[in-house]
């Protein structure tokens, strides 16, 4: 069994289920079963993904829930670009927010192209 919390990939996506979980707060409440709590639930499948990888024997079902963590968040960085087109998503916040997204990408990415490699 693999230490999650070894992971660069797992801190970075925890880090950023709680940022989501910050803007989305302040979002209007007829939203809150909408892009708000699909938002939350992209966030929070990132790094659920990545710990329920590392509880797995194979490394084929390790690196196909790093993908289905990754589909995650590239769902999530979409949906950070709609609220911010919406107004729900402050120019200020969504400055903070986007390297931290952009950064998990690259990240997770790498992750899956050094395992693949193997």
């Amino acid at each position: 069994m693999r230490d999650h919390t070894k992971l660069r990939a797992f801190e970075l996506a925890d880090e950023l289920a709680i940022s989501v979980y910050r803007v989305t707060a302040g979002f209007p409440r007829d939203e809150l079963f909408g892009l708000t709590s699909q938002m939350r639930r992209a966030a929070v499948s990132v790094p659920s993904n990545i710990v329920e990888g590392c509880a797995r024997d194979s490394e084929a079902d390790y690196i196909r829930f790093l993908n289905i963590a990754f589909g995650s968040l590239r769902e999530l960085h979409y949906q950070l670009d709609l609220s911010k087109r919406l107004g729900f998503l402050s120019a200020r916040d969504s400055s903070l927010i986007e390297p931290n997204v952009v950064e998990t990408e690259k990240v997770l990415n790498g992750l899956i192209r050094a395992l693949r490699k193997d």
